[in-house]
């Protein structure tokens, strides 16, 4: 299948009409070898980078979130101010560069299983997924 009707399809599942520009962000999103973590922000420089034509805050923002909702991006949130989204949405962990502010897949062979000793009374886990932050060590810095 082509990736142009990929996007449309996937645009027409998330209740959106498949625009030029939203096409345009299918393709930064999903047309790459390797995940894509990103803000909101991250993204439509990455768009206007690729693109002449800019694109609305408020499109970005809408589809990202479309996508979100039906499961084709992941969102993690750093903070009550930042979040980043995932195009890999399975259960795997991260680092969060603090200094870089981005955002590095943990892989499974590169963690042990988490083992939680607290239960909550009715509730099962559901999924773990940890989030390391990270800092430069500038005591080990020369």
């Amino acid at each position: 299948m082509e990736k142009n009707q990929e996007y449309i399809e996937k645009l027409r599942e998330s209740g959106l009409r498949p625009t030029k520009q939203r096409i345009k962000i299918c393709d930064v999103l999903f047309n790459r070898e390797s995940t894509f973590h990103f803000s909101i922000s991250d993204l439509i420089k990455k768009i206007q980078n690729t693109d002449e034509k800019t694109i609305s805050l408020a499109t970005v923002y809408n589809t990202v979130h479309a996508f979100k909702k039906k499961g084709y991006l992941k969102e993690i949130t750093i903070n009550e101010a930042q979040s980043y989204f995932d195009t890999n949405t399975s259960e795997h962990h991260h680092f969060f560069d603090e200094n870089e502010k981005k955002l590095i897949d943990i892989e499974d062979g590169e963690i042990e299983p988490i083992k939680l000793v607290k239960r909550i009374p009715g509730k099962k886990i559901a999924s773990i997924e940890v989030l390391v932050r990270v800092a430069t060590d500038n005591q080990n810095q020369k």
